[in-house]
């Protein structure tokens, strides 16, 4: 835990209950702060209670005698409209922050120059976050990752001079977080996401942009419009920006350049200083880091850890032993030259999509609760599926399409024990050389059969795990 002291003798009022907002409360507390937190959901309210944490009304508090107001990030600040405790606070003329906020005021006060990396972007932050920390700790870094992944930030080891933390950052925990001021900040990419809670394009990328302009050195994506202008504007204001892109080649920065090689791509990712090009690491044969999404991940990593002193050759190693990040395109293991992806986080088609493009010959697990667009965006990737197999609500849908398109075969395997075997049959009698996958990639929300994708990514896991001959790899290939 890092103790919140900067409140220490003063109130404070928190609204959000669930993880984030019980370790905001107890980090609050150890540092001295009287807490009056509340949340609308009587059960969490309860488990706050059972802890010791005072539980007030907000609605009939005196908020003039609050130093500060902690609102949980899933709670809308300001769009479609504010919470009505955020009237409350502007009312009161309280300061509204979030935990990383508060992470970052201790941190001014205990261990100014302590490294932290903050990763941002609509895709690929989780992965990146994962991966940063992963090739730190290897290296022998005394390493802490949360945020939006995992660990709630305020329930991490506290800064100090030799320890650095990794944290993935929403935007709505940048929108929470005015003293934000990280060692390295990554914008990975940007595409219209969250609009509901932001409003517009523009607003949603104003925030990311805050990330980076405050940070001592900021690493960003140029793959896409809007961050191409973020890099433009940190680089008018001459101040450090790493340049980084999974589809180019730059003429500074890092990128990844794919090659072919006996049949295969492989990608390799290149630093380019004072115009000089290097190859500093060789993703071939990394099944955590396949395609090519992954390949503006590990650019992104590169340029991060090479920024907190790390060499090529560490970095290099650090990728070669990356497990990989569960239901992301997780590689669990193989049959031969049968390979099983658990890709149960890939909930809509955008998501699939990079799944889709990693692997040819792919025996596909698709369907559940369908997203409005079903898999029309998809039919370009068509080519590279072997046969589908059908599971949940969506199997109607989606076979109209594969009947629609004509160059998919399909099987309505219904559940997902009957898709796995299903699949692992064809699969395995496939004529031919050379990998081939049994994917689990639904392009759908899990909620018609599942109660989450966690689950279905845990039983499709199993599934796999109990089928004969299977070997796991264990993180490593």
């Amino acid at each position: 835990m890092t103790p919140v002291t900067v409140f220490a003798g003063r109130k404070v009022a928190l609204f959000g209950l669930g993880g984030s907002g019980l370790a905001t409360a107890r980090a609050l507390r150890a540092g001295g702060a009287e807490v009056a937190a509340w949340d609308d959901n009587e059960t969490s309210r309860a488990k706050a209670s059972v802890e010791g944490i005072a539980v007030v009304d907000l609605a009939n508090a005196d908020w003039s005698g609050f130093a500060a107001f902690v609102l949980s990030p899933g709670v809308p600040l300001t769009h479609p409209e504010p919470h009505w405790t955020v009237g409350k606070a502007r009312a009161a003329g309280v300061a509204i922050i979030g935990d990383v906020e508060l992470f970052f005021l201790e941190r001014a006060k205990i261990a100014p120059a302590s490294p932290v990396v903050c990763i941002t972007g609509t895709n690929g932050k989780s992965t990146t976050t994962a991966l940063i920390a992963h090739v730190l700790k290897e290296a022998g870094r005394d390493v802490q990752m949360g945020g939006n992944i995992g660990t709630a930030v305020l329930a991490l080891e506290p800064p100090a001079a030799n320890r650095i933390h990794v944290i993935e950052c929403s935007s709505y925990q940048i929108d929470l977080a005015p003293s934000l001021k990280p060692t390295v900040g990554i914008q990975m990419n940007l595409t219209p996401d969250h609009l509901d809670r932001h409003g517009s394009l523009e607003n949603y990328a104003g925030i990311k942009e805050r990330l980076v302009a405050a940070a001592d050195i900021a690493v960003v994506g140029v793959d896409d419009d809007a961050s191409k202008q973020m890099a433009r504007r940190r680089a008018a204001g001459g101040r450090p920006l790493v340049k980084i892109s999974g589809e180019q080649p730059l003429d500074e920065g890092v990128f990844a350049g794919v090659t072919a090689n006996q049949g295969r791509l492989d990608t390799r990712i290149v630093e380019v200083k004072d115009g000089k090009p290097k190859v500093v690491a060789n993703l071939a044969g990394i099944g955590s880091l396949r395609g090519s999404h992954n390949a503006q991940n590990a650019a992104a990593a590169f340029a991060a850890c090479s920024a907190l002193g790390l060499t090529a050759e560490e970095i290099a190693d650090g990728f070669k032993t990356y497990p990989g990040l569960a239901h992301r395109m997780e590689e669990l293991g193989r049959i031969g030259r049968v390979v099983f992806i658990n890709d149960s986080k890939a909930t809509n088609a955008d998501s699939t999509e990079k799944a889709l493009t990693s692997f040819h010959g792919i025996f596909w697990i698709l369907g559940g609760k369908a997203k409005d667009g079903g898999i029309e965006s998809l039919r370009r990737y068509f080519p590279n599926i072997a046969r589908a197999y059908l599971i949940g609500a969506a199997s109607d849908l989606f076979a109209a399409t594969f009947d629609d398109d004509g160059r998919v075969t399909y099987e309505r395997s219904v559940t997902l024990d009957k898709a796995v075997a299903d699949a692992t049959r064809d699969a395995l009698a496939a004529p031919g050389e050379g990998e081939i996958a049994v994917l689990l990639s639904p392009a759908c929300a899990s909620f018609d059969q599942f109660p989450n994708f966690e689950v279905r990514g845990d039983s499709f896991r199993k599934l796999v795990a109990e089928l004969p001959g299977f070997e796991p790899f264990g993180g490593k290939r």
